[in-house]
């Protein structure tokens, strides 16, 4: 048994999305979150960038005694995974992207056609199509950059016209000349436009990174007999600019009332 907070973390809201699926298959386990609201997106930095911000929150959370961290974003999954392994080896750290990808691996086949869909940084990885052809060559995957899908989501900018013109000029083309079956959010934003997505392409089968993470953390934390029981720790959630969207967002996803704090980290 370990009571011990799991720390998760990501450019802004999205690594919120997380937490529905968190709540309904680990509810004993608590959550430190931080959101860098302040310098999102991540998507369209230098890799550089986005390694010096993830270390910067990793040293956070592990100041805060998190017994796991869960990188709840796409771009520093990518980017971000191995170094930061390397440096905390003793704490378990898991990206979205793994669980995603073993996703389609082990629901989809040949007869199939896999969009990936993500910020620049991470389509131009490359790191959903590697592992997904790593264990199986076979399967069709073709990716596409959203990179404006975040900047509206973080504004809240997503049940309107606006975001139903971004999405079908995106996707009209990548969609059908593909003709794709399948779609993988990659990016943690994205669910935030699921519906938004299922309505214009009712065709899609959506895959979630969001969803399929909650899955490996309670493997995780069963195989090294970390799970909580009874804790006492209030989730708490921590941005680097408190903006009304994020606030919203928190008590959309987690209630009112929920513990949030303004954390300001090195900005330099």
């Amino acid at each position: 048994m370990d009571n011990r907070p799991i720390g998760f973390f990501d450019s802004g809201l999205g690594g919120l999305n997380s937490f529905p699926y968190m709540q309904k298959y680990l509810p004993e386990e608590r959550i430190v979150y931080f959101g860098d609201t302040a310098r999102t997106p991540y998507g369209s930095k230098a890799v550089s960038t986005v390694r010096r911000f993830s270390l910067q929150i990793a040293d956070f959370l592990v100041r805060h005694q998190v017994k796991m961290i869960v990188i709840a974003c796409n771009t520093v999954s990518a980017t971000c995974l191995e170094m930061l392994q390397e440096k905390y080896p003793a704490i378990p750290i898991i990206g979205v992207i793994q669980p995603a990808a073993q996703k389609v691996i082990n629901s989809c086949g040949t007869m199939n056609r896999i969009g990936v869909i993500g910020t620049k940084v991470t389509v131009a990885s490359h790191t959903y199509k590697n592992i997904i052809n790593t264990f199986n060559p076979n399967l069709h995957v073709v990716e596409k950059a959203t990179p404006a899908f975040v900047p509206l989501i973080e504004e809240g900018i997503i049940n309107n016209d606006i975001m139903d013109l971004t999405v079908k000029y995106y996707l009209d083309d990548f969609v059908l000349s593909n003709r794709l079956d399948t779609l993988v959010l990659g990016c943690t934003h994205y669910p935030l436009i699921r519906e938004t997505i299922l309505r214009l392409y009712p065709m899609l089968r959506i895959i979630n990174p969001s969803e399929e993470v909650v899955s490996t953390i309670k493997y995780v934390l069963k195989e090294k007999d970390m799970e909580a029981s009874g804790s006492d720790f209030t989730n708490t959630y921590y941005a680097s600019d408190l903006s009304e969207n994020f606030l919203n967002m928190i008590d959309r996803i987690c209630g009112a009332g929920a513990n949030v704090q303004f954390k300001n980290l090195d900005m330099s």
